[in-house]
């Protein structure tokens, strides 16, 4: 898991000498909490805030709704698409927060006061793959472009001091998404991105390649504008400290970054070829039956299992779309494991009773890393990693701290001391961490078409006929055509 910050003990001393203005009537929170809201503002992305089938998404965003509830206040997230927009309302006090995966740099600490930093980036230099790999800054063979006021901007300014020659501008016009999509269609040879952002895109745009590390680590936190009242800030920095204690920044931090490491651009490449040329084949089938469980989530997991191949088999003798073994077949009433509508639908009630039987003590949004695990190696098995996990002095209701036990259900010095003994759990947490990133994948594309389509209608004319697109099921190849020709 990323390096998370833990509170030291200046911040406590900070939190008991703000003690005064903390309570006071006129304090920045006490309005905060007299108004019942308070402005958030973030950016348009990958890891701040998104809107997925329509609801509000991102660790920033989650983060600051916890902490809006924490106040009892009303959260109003004001997002914008350039960090040179979100400084500018900080400055005019528009926002009483800038939440938005800011860098703490020495130069933003001179406008502006952070809370205690929560997780930390590094920053990359990307290219378009195929492109010559840069051995240092010197070797470039093209323009750098970053986005005005972002941290990739402040970066540049200070390896210019060092690199006179070096090629770089600012883009006012393109937030760090589009800079990207703008390297893969080869309109822009390089951008600078954090880590963090690199790694989720990569997921749907395979062809964007890492080059250089371009400075050390460096820490994410919120921004409040500098006022002599420091109760906003206490406040923070007691929040803060609480979700470090009770595991939620942890929770949040595998949410977002814990399966989005290693990747693996053939592998991905595949995955969105496939999507494209055999998806559509099966898309209704995994829709119809998927039931309570996303079906792109189940999508995923077949993916995982057989590539959407519906006559897989493997060396244990598990077969078809969903590759169920001949006791679970019969468990569910498939009567034909290569029929790719009975291995989908038995696939899809197999995951339903593996997640009704987890304990309801693990949290309702990881119940299903729990289940995955246990459609993979069993359901005992699973509980022994969760009993193994509470021996060694772990959460065993958190995933973050499960899935880093697993691999010791098949070491001889563990097996032997659990229930079921010898599991391939190395194996299984590949599994649920590789179903992860298909299923980020399959959500991305999906709702790209979903946006696609609205942008058609709002192109159509108000009193026409509703046109034969709204009534069918998103295409994700219509997607996948865009990225893969």
């Amino acid at each position: 898991m990323r390096c998370i910050f833990r509170l030291c003990i200046g911040m406590l001393l900070t939190l008991a000498l703000a003690g005064c203005d903390f309570y006071s009537p006129s304090s920045q929170l006490e309005q905060i909490r007299q108004r019942g809201e308070i402005r958030v503002g973030t950016l348009y992305g990958p890891t701040s805030y998104y809107q997925r089938d329509d609801v509000a998404q991102g660790f920033d965003y989650e983060l600051a709704k916890d902490y809006a509830d924490w106040l009892g206040v009303k959260l109003t997230i004001v997002p914008t698409y350039s960090t040179a927009e979100l400084v500018e309302l900080l400055e005019k006090k528009k926002l009483d927060i800038a939440a938005a995966a800011i860098v703490v740099t020495p130069e933003r600490r001179k406008l502006f006061r952070f809370g205690p930093g929560f997780y930390q980036v590094s920053p990359k230099l990307v290219y378009r793959n195929g492109s010559p790999r840069p051995k240092d800054l010197g070797d470039l063979k093209g323009t750098i472009v970053v986005p005005a006021g972002s941290t990739g901007e402040d970066l540049m300014k200070e390896l210019s001091k060092q690199n006179p020659k070096l090629n770089w501008s600012v883009n006012r016009n393109a937030d760090v998404e589009e800079l990207l999509k703008q390297v893969v269609d080869g309109k822009v040879d390089y951008t600078v991105v954090q880590d963090t952002v690199l790694a989720r895109t990569q997921r749907y745009y395979p062809e964007l390649t890492e080059g250089l590390t371009l400075a050390k680590k460096q820490a994410v936190a919120w921004a409040m504008t500098k006022l002599p009242d420091d109760s906003l800030y206490a406040s923070i920095i007691d929040f803060f400290g609480q979700r470090f204690m009770d595991g939620s920044i942890a929770k949040l931090d595998e949410k977002y970054f814990g399966h989005v490491q290693n990747f693996d651009f053939v592998d991905t490449r595949t995955f969105l070829q496939r999507a494209k040329s055999l998806l559509p084949k099966y898309q209704e089938l995994f829709q119809t039956h998927a039931k309570e469980i996303d079906w792109r989530l189940l999508a995923a997991i077949s993916y995982q299992e057989s590539h959407w191949d519906p006559q897989a088999k493997s060396y244990t003798g598990v077969r078809g779309m969903m590759m169920l073994t001949e006791p679970t077949a019969k468990a569910m009433g498939v009567s034909d494991r290569t029929h790719p509508e009975e291995s989908i639908k038995g696939g899809a009630r197999y995951l339903q009773e593996m997640m009704e039987k987890v304990p309801d003590s693990v949290p309702d949004d990881e119940k299903v890393w729990f289940a995955l695990t246990a459609y993979n190696i069993g359901y005992g098995h699973m509980m022994d990693a969760r009993r193994l996990t509470k021996d060694l002095g772990k959460n065993p209701d958190a995933w973050s701290d499960v899935k880093e036990v697993l691999p010791l259900l098949q070491q001889s010095r563990w097996h032997r001391k659990v229930r079921y003994g010898y599991a391939r759990g190395g194996e299984a947490r590949n599994y649920v961490n590789n179903v992860r990133q298909y299923y980020q994948s399959l959500l991305w594309l999906d709702n790209e078409q979903r946006k696609a389509h609205r942008r058609e209608e709002l192109d159509e004319d108000d009193n026409s006929e509703p046109s034969a697109t709204d009534e069918r099921p998103t295409i994700i190849a219509e997607v996948v055509k865009q990225i893969i020709p």
